[in-house]
């Protein structure tokens, strides 16, 4: 089991690291929201010297606008890079590591996708459904986006929609965290052969048995070929039961960040 420290005690061993993984919302990002130009400028440098990638609950699509947009606009373009073209440096693991894409030939291909089939996903719906009738949950009268969404890797439930903006799902967390802790462990006995888990400040999110963040790390150690000792992890899920945690079992250094301002801390750190 690995060891969860605060960012500041990166120590001069740590700065060898030869991958730097990262969650997105909450950590690079603040929830469902687009990196900022420091942000991007700091990873810009990181890449530069070290292999990083990012393993969140979120789509592609989500990676694509919250990360990849801010990296590739003119001012920040890794595209044309003149030394050389940094976003091979760069891998991505939408769906909690369910997915991995990577940046081959001018452009981003996927490697590998454990999606859900038909059936399991049929399943996950109609346990949504038992599950809010067991609670007698009602859902907010107010909604942003749709509720319960099939990413084909993962079945994710939003209790304010996917729209949602940061203030309202904190504001909502406070209150009803609770209930939905409880929806998990109802979830999870209707879904005993599937991965029932938390996702940032109002999900859950629902995959193929052992998909997390320990399975990401396991998969960038097979693909990219780097051992466990040669990374870092850097979240701000790492308590107990939080999004992150399953990183701590893969022994790789972890540590935690309490939102980008942090993360960005962190970066200059390594640099």
């Amino acid at each position: 089991m690995g060891e969860n420290k605060p960012w500041h005690k990166i120590e001069e061993k740590h700065k060898k690291a030869k991958l730097v993984v990262f969650d997105l919302d909450g950590t690079l990002t603040p929830s469902k929201s687009d990196m900022d130009e420091e942000m991007a400028r700091l990873i810009k440098n990181l890449l530069e010297k070290k292999m990083l990638a990012v393993i969140s609950g979120g789509k592609y699509e989500q990676f694509k606008k919250q990360l990849l947009a801010k990296l590739t606009r003119s001012r920040f373009d890794l595209f044309k890079d003149p030394r050389s073209n940094l976003l091979k440096n760069l891998f991505l693991f939408p769906t909690s590591g369910a997915t991995f894409y990577r940046y081959v030939a001018g452009d981003w291909q996927k490697i590998y996708a454990e999606k859900l089939t038909e059936e399991e996903k049929k399943r996950i719906m109609e346990a949504f459904e038992k599950t809010f009738k067991d609670l007698n949950y009602s859902h907010p009268e107010k909604i942003y986006g749709e509720v319960v969404e099939d990413r084909e890797t993962q079945v994710t439930f939003s209790a304010l929609g996917q729209e949602a903006s940061v203030q309202i799902k904190e504001a909502w967390n406070k209150k009803y965290n609770i209930v939905r802790l409880k929806m998990m462990e109802i979830l999870q006995k209707h879904l005993p052969d599937l991965e029932v888990r938390v996702g940032g400040l109002t999900s859950v999110d629902i995959t193929r048995k052992g998909i997390d963040k320990e399975y990401g790390i396991n998969q960038i150690k097979k693909h990219l070929g780097v051992d466990f000792n040669e990374m870092l992890f850097v979240g701000d899920a790492l308590f107990p039961g939080g999004n992150d945690s399953a990183a701590l079992r893969t022994g790789v250094p972890c540590f935690e960040v309490k939102g980008p301002e942090e993360t960005k801390e962190l970066i200059r750190a390594l640099l």
